[in-house]
């Protein structure tokens, strides 16, 4: 079991991720529209592992990923994005991202990036 925070401006790409997260694992999730949500839950939630979206109105995935690794340099974040541009995973994987997974989420994908990371015990 672990603890998911999912961060999307998008209510059908929540909705789409966590139905690729499998239910009988018993994991814990928590969701947000925006990057100021997800830096508020990420402290209080202290999630195992965050979904993170990079376009949303507001604060961006890319300036919350930067908050979270400052308060958490051994946060885990997997990026959920349709731009999968080499710039743009550079760029989030030298900000710690663990991995990138391209909008629409495959259950396949999903499965494998969550299952990766949360076998590796140790943080980025």
């Amino acid at each position: 079991m672990a603890r998911i925070m999912i961060i999307d401006d998008s209510l059908v790409a929540r909705m789409s991720l966590k139905a690729c997260i499998p239910k009988d694992a018993g994991h814990e999730l928590k969701e947000g529209n925006d990057g100021s949500v997800a830096i508020e839950l990420y402290q209080s939630f202290k999630p195992d592992v965050t979904f993170m979206d990079l376009t949303m109105p507001g604060m961006d995935g890319i300036a919350a990923l930067e908050a979270i690794r400052r308060l958490d340099p051994a946060a885990r974040v997997i990026i959920l994005t349709a731009d999968i541009q080499r710039r743009t995973i550079e760029r989030v994987t030298e900000l710690g991202a663990c991995a990138v997974v391209k909008k629409p989420p495959v259950k396949e994908a999903v499965i494998a990036e969550l299952d990766k990371v949360l076998a590796d015990g140790t943080k980025p």
